[in-house]
């Protein structure tokens, strides 16, 4: 009998520890980072990213980082070759990104940053501020409607404004088609788009354009983030200001910006991925998060050259 007391209270031992480590956290953690394509803002947030995501876990996280060099079909190669190494959690960095996540896996937890709308990214007809899929994550837009003042604000006696943008980013599409009606219904202004299909457009796009607007603005888009150095050649020469919807791009040719940090929302994402990973939080159900602030910038510089007359209420910016 006693025996048989002794075998039961060793298996009831053994079974406590099985049920003790299985709710244990794991020792690590192995995150995939896709970033679509490199230039300040992206890199500024895969940076706050992994940052906050070490000031939570040190060691015990680590970073597979990987850039598609600005071709989806990168990203589409990078996001399955993460999900066959079984990866904790995907971050998306970018709309490109964030939708070669989405369609590598729909197990493996995916956080998305510089995104702008979700809905748009995801093709989600009734958006709740939530995907009910296994991705969440933090958004780069900056209010429109804010930006649209600034415009006139700057600009009011302008009429013709220059919408340029790449025609393969969704995203910037819903910026464009928001902000234009800003402009148009509560400013008056002329409204034109100025499409380009990739890299190689830009010029021959940006040239028409010039020749046709007072201003031109540029919404927070990834090919003309990282063909700065062609737009300003084009605008400084024909002496036609940019707008542009983040610091980066205004930084490389813009007047002027209405601008987020893209590290915060970085590390909001970060933060949303160590909740996710740590205390077990339902990503499905995690809503979307925006930027806190937003700040009015400007490039003295350029601002100069062009003869545009900057009101209080900016903070001065460097030139790229």
């Amino acid at each position: 009998m006693k025996k048989r007391v002794l075998a039961l209270t060793m298996a009831a031992a053994m079974m406590l520890t099985m049920v003790g480590c299985g709710s244990s956290k794991k020792e690590g953690y192995n995150v995939g980072i896709c970033q679509f394509v490199q230039h300040d803002a992206l890199d500024a947030a895969t940076k706050g990213f992994m940052e906050a995501m070490k000031e939570d876990l040190g060691d015990k996280v680590t970073f597979d980082e990987q850039n598609a060099s600005g071709e989806p079909a990168n990203c589409a190669t990078i996001a399955n070759q993460m999900v066959a190494n079984d990866v904790d959690l995907i971050l998306g960095n970018a709309t490109p990104a964030l939708q070669a996540a989405a369609a590598a896996t729909d197990s493996i937890p995916i956080i998305g940053t510089s995104v702008t709308d979700y809905a748009t990214a995801l093709e989600i007809a009734e958006w709740t501020g939530v995907t009910n899929k296994n991705i969440s994550g933090t958004s780069d837009l900056a209010p429109l409607d804010q930006q649209a003042a600034m415009i006139n604000e700057l600009f009011p006696e302008a009429k013709d404004i220059g919408i340029l943008y790449c025609s393969a980013e969704p995203n910037s599409l819903y910026q464009a088609n928001s902000i234009r009606e800003y402009l148009v219904n509560e400013y008056g202004y002329n409204v034109t788009d100025f499409t380009f299909a990739d890299s190689n457009d830009i010029a021959s796009v940006c040239t028409a354009a010039v020749s046709e607007v007072d201003v031109l603005y540029i919404p927070t888009d990834n090919a003309a983030a990282a063909n700065t150095s062609v737009i300003d050649n084009v605008c400084l020469e024909a002496g036609v200001p940019v707008v542009a919807g983040e610091a980066g791009i205004c930084q490389g040719c813009g007047v002027a910006t209405l601008s987020i940090s893209y590290y915060d929302i970085g590390w909001a994402a970060g933060k949303m991925a160590v909740d996710i990973l740590v205390n077990g939080k339902d990503v499905s159900k995690m809503e979307i998060q925006t930027a806190e602030n937003v700040t009015k910038q400007y490039i003295a510089s350029r601002c100069e050259k062009l003869g545009v007359v900057i009101p209080e209420g900016y903070e001065a910016l460097d030139e790229a």
